[in-house]
């Protein structure tokens, strides 16, 4: 399965402490190889194979957030 690049916009980001707990919940997530925060613009982008949007919306709870 070829690697993908999705992007998502969370709520509620505010600090680099923020991106960091955002990084490094999504990171866990079977088949992601990259992801990047910015809490500045509410981006995240997520590169891998075989992850789904459900996923990355349960990782972004888990840090504390919610998508967009």
């Amino acid at each position: 399965m070829a690697d993908i690049t999705k992007n998502y916009r969370v709520e509620g980001m505010t600090c680099g402490h923020c991106e960091k707990s955002v990084q490094e919940e999504i990171g866990e997530i079977l088949g992601v190889t990259d992801v990047q925060a910015s809490h500045e613009t509410g981006a995240v982008s997520v590169s891998g194979a075989g992850f789904t949007d459900e996923q990355i919306a349960e990782a972004v709870e888990e840090a504390g957030y919610s998508l967009k």
